[in-house]
């Protein structure tokens, strides 16, 4: 999705990320996945516009915290258990773009331990504020 870096509501912003986040969470469809927690990676892009993130007096309160991110995904897996990666990015990025700062979001999860042929399994979404 590099192309999203690209899109043009995005011009004018600067982007905040979280890069794999690893997780222990209940998710998946499957009996045997249902009674234990998997290890996900979460990946998160926020993008938020300079006019709001470009600190005048280099105080916290002037950008997004990153803390808003992690705290954020952890609110989503107090929830319990997860059926789709596609439900927890859908989620988390629904509630990223709570935020009155940021624009867009571009969210991904992976599960690294699937497959033993393979990095992860996973899946990605963008959204842009009001489009």
């Amino acid at each position: 999705m590099l192309a999203t870096l690209f899109h043009p509501a995005l011009t004018d912003c600067r982007r905040l990320f979280l890069r794999n986040y690893e997780v222990q969470i209940n998710i998946g469809v499957h009996e045997f996945e249902k009674k234990g927690e998997q290890r996900v990676l979460i990946n998160v892009d926020l993008f938020i516009p300079l006019a709001e993130s470009t600190p005048k007096h280099d105080h916290l309160q002037e950008v997004v915290d990153y803390d808003f991110i992690r705290n954020t995904i952890a609110k989503r897996m107090a929830e319990g258990h997860i059926h789709l990666q596609e439900t927890l990015c859908d989620d988390v990025a629904r509630a990223m773009l709570t935020h009155p700062k940021v624009r867009a979001v571009r969210v991904s999860t992976e599960k690294p331990d699937v497959y033993p042929d393979c990095d992860s399994v996973g899946v990605e979404v963008f959204h842009v504020k009001g489009a």
